[in-house]
């Protein structure tokens, strides 16, 4: 006589084996917030940020004056949609990259929140209007500026240099030095020295900010095969050539000066240019010594510099 367990036996022989599926295997639909913040999230809001703080200081240095609210307007919202339709695209392109960097692995295309070929369309509709409403609304040098800075930022430096020389975050700085000149030929419809002059001071501010964030995040640029300077040098090298263009920055905000800026503009370079070159000698020196270095200070600091400059500026043009 068979027991009860010797007949759950053989039934459990005689039946066919089926596939286990796995129904939450499958990550859940995003709701349409989600979908909208991760497209807001895209154009990197922060960074949009940080480089209309430089347009309005050379839009109203270009006059001495402020500009017309109507081109004032126009001009910020289209640098923001350009700055916007570039760092869409900027996701796109490294979409095989940020998977592997914890600092960019929750971007919506990482995460699979939006479609390849959804961030793709909407870059592109960023760029078209950008440069657009700038032809439309400013001048056509202005205009034409906006989309060299979008060219550039995305198959100059994201598709070639980003991956293939340390000198990236160098050349790249040409991309975020453009508001300046775009803000100054919206309102001028050509450029002039202290333009230049600006755009020198953030072309050469870039390296020492990017570094410091690259020194952070370097075993993420090297996972992902990123040749960033930090990964392929030495800290004592990097934190020399940080203390080099810290010097280089300050030398083109006195240049600025010189131009005849008033000493409101002058005594505040000097001040926080100081700090900037203070920190900077820190973190050498700290490389040298080979001891913990604190990169997150200067990173900080010199968000800090360019914004307090960027009001000197501005407060400068209007007083003169």
């Amino acid at each position: 006589m068979s027991t009860v367990a010797d007949r759950a036996s053989s039934a459990t022989d005689e039946a066919p084996l089926r596939p286990i599926v796995i129904r939450d295997a499958v990550p859940p639909r995003p709701g349409a917030l989600a979908v909208i913040r991760a497209y807001v999230s895209l154009t990197k809001p922060r960074i949009v940020e940080l480089l209309l703080v430089t347009t309005v200081p050379a839009m109203l240095l270009a006059r001495h004056r402020v500009p017309s609210l109507w081109l004032l307007a126009v001009t910020l919202v289209g640098g923001a949609l350009a700055a916007g339709a570039a760092n869409a695209l900027n996701c796109y392109i490294d979409r095989d990259i940020d998977q592997l960097m914890r600092r960019t692995s929750k971007r919506p295309l990482a995460t699979h929140t939006i479609s390849p070929r959804s961030v793709l369309v909407f870059g592109l509709t960023l760029a078209v209007v950008s440069v657009a409403l700038m032809a439309a609304s400013t001048n056509p040098l202005a205009a034409a500026l906006t989309a060299v800075a979008i060219a550039y930022y995305d198959l100059v430096y994201t598709l070639w240099l980003k991956r293939t020389t340390p000198a990236n975050t160098f050349w790249g700085g040409v991309c975020g030095a453009m508001p300046v000149l775009i803000g100054w030929a919206a309102v001028t419809g050509g450029l002039a020295w202290p333009a230049w002059a600006m755009f020198a001071v953030v072309f050469l501010w870039q390296p020492p900010h990017f570094w410091a964030l690259a020194i952070n995040c370097r075993d993420d640029y090297a996972r992902a095969g990123i040749p960033m300077l930090p990964v392929v040098a030495t800290l004592k090298r990097v934190g020399l050539e940080t203390v080099i263009y810290s010097w280089l920055t300050v030398a083109a905000s006195m240049a600025l000066w010189a131009l005849g800026m008033t000493p409101v503009y002058g005594l505040t370079a000097v001040v926080v240019g100081a700090l900037l070159l203070l920190e900077a000698h820190r973190l050498y020196g700290r490389a040298r010594r080979d001891e913990p270095v604190k990169p997150m200070r200067l990173f900080h600091w010199s968000t800090t510099y360019l914004s307090l400059l960027s009001v000197a500026i501005s407060v400068d043009a209007l007083i003169r």
